[in-house]
Formats: C-alpha cells, structure tokens, sequence
C-alpha cells in the first residue's frame, strides 16, 4: 500500500468511489461526495491541482453549517492499494502545533466503504506521520468521535494518547469529541548518513 500524490490518471478511480457513496468529508456525507463530483466535471485538473496547497492559497474551507472559514496550508493523499482506498489528510498552522477552532485536527482519512476492517487507515497513518515530522512539528492531534470505536483503535495503533474528550463549535453541531496527541518523534526521518572523508595521505 502507497500514500499517492493526486493525479489525472488516478482521478477516474477516485470519481467511481464518489458515484458508489464514497464521501471525503464524513460530517457533510453527500453533499460533499456531490460537490467534488460536480468540480471534476467542471474542470478536473483544477480539482486534482486544489488537493495539495502547501501555501493556503485556495478558497475559504466549507463547514458542515454551510459558513466558512480560512484554509490552512496542507495536501490531501490517496490511499491506494492497485485501487482507490480513500484519503488521508495533513493541515497545519505555520511554526506551531495550535489550530484555529475551525480544524478539530492536524490529520483526517477517509476509506472507501469496499476497504474498510482491513486495517487501511492504521497503515495510511502510519506511513502519513514521518511527512507530519517533515514540517517540524513535534506532535500532532488528531480527533475522533466517542462513538467510532474504528477509528479509535486507528490513532492508538499509532501511538494515539488521549488527551482530551471536548465539544466541537457550533459549526460542527455542539457534539462530543475526543482528541488525541501523536508524538512524531520516533516517526522523523533518519538522518541522511554522512559519507566519511579520509584524510589525505602526506605526500
């Protein structure tokens, strides 16, 4: 299993998943799965392109109460198994690890219904959380409902700590969530090695 960057080519797997009741944003379920359908009939370059915006520059973010709020920088990934498995995304706010109450998390992931209770989202995380360390970050918090017992065991297979069982904005309807903190220490990059130079010989 890889963490695919989008792409034209990959795109007509990702549009099959939205037509068979796939959606990328749990909270507005079909409304979103009919929004990103419509975007790649109107254009879908431009809609492969918005999925990775490292500098914010997109349109404000829809929320689930129909306003909107400022984009973070961040990219969306495709799960991708010799097909479309779902998502996992990254935001972050630029040299700290807070976010705006408008982002309940740093991470969210979506898998297809077809894939689901094969462990796909535990090994996307896992594969997203060395790019997480990548930006500097020493921890990133990711949220979950009480309720979804999956995607619980997803964040504790990762090193997931509870941190926190709190209600969301009103945007998000007032409910009751839960947020855990993921260290990204032992998920950084290896150093590269540095090739060892031998001293020159004395002619």
């Amino acid at each position: 299993m890889e963490l695919s960057w989008p792409s034209l080519d990959r795109l007509p797997d990702v549009a099959d998943a939205l037509r068979r009741g796939w959606t990328p944003d749990h909270t507005r379920g079909e409304a979103a799965a009919r929004e990103a359908l419509a975007r790649i009939g109107r254009d879908a370059a431009g809609y492969v392109a918005s999925l990775v915006d490292r500098e914010a520059k997109g349109p404000p973010v829809g929320l689930p109460d129909g306003t909107t709020a400022p984009r973070l920088p961040g990219y969306v990934r495709w799960i991708w198994d010799g097909a479309f498995c779902g998502f996992i995304g990254f935001r972050w706010q630029p040299g700290t690890t807070e976010l705006p109450p408008h982002v309940l998390g740093h991470i969210g992931y979506s898998v297809v219904p077809w894939q689901r209770c094969r462990g796909v989202a535990t090994r996307a995380l896992r594969l997203q959380l060395p790019d997480c360390a990548r930006e500097g970050l020493p921890h990133v918090f990711v949220t979950t409902d009480p309720g979804n017992v999956a995607s619980r065991r997803v964040i504790e297979r990762n090193g997931g700590v509870l941190v926190e069982r709190f209600v969301k904005p009103v945007a998000f309807g007032s409910a009751p969530g839960l947020r855990y903190r993921i260290d990204l220490a032992e998920h950084s990059p290896a150093p590269t090695p540095r090739t060892a130079t031998k001293p020159a010989r004395a002619a």
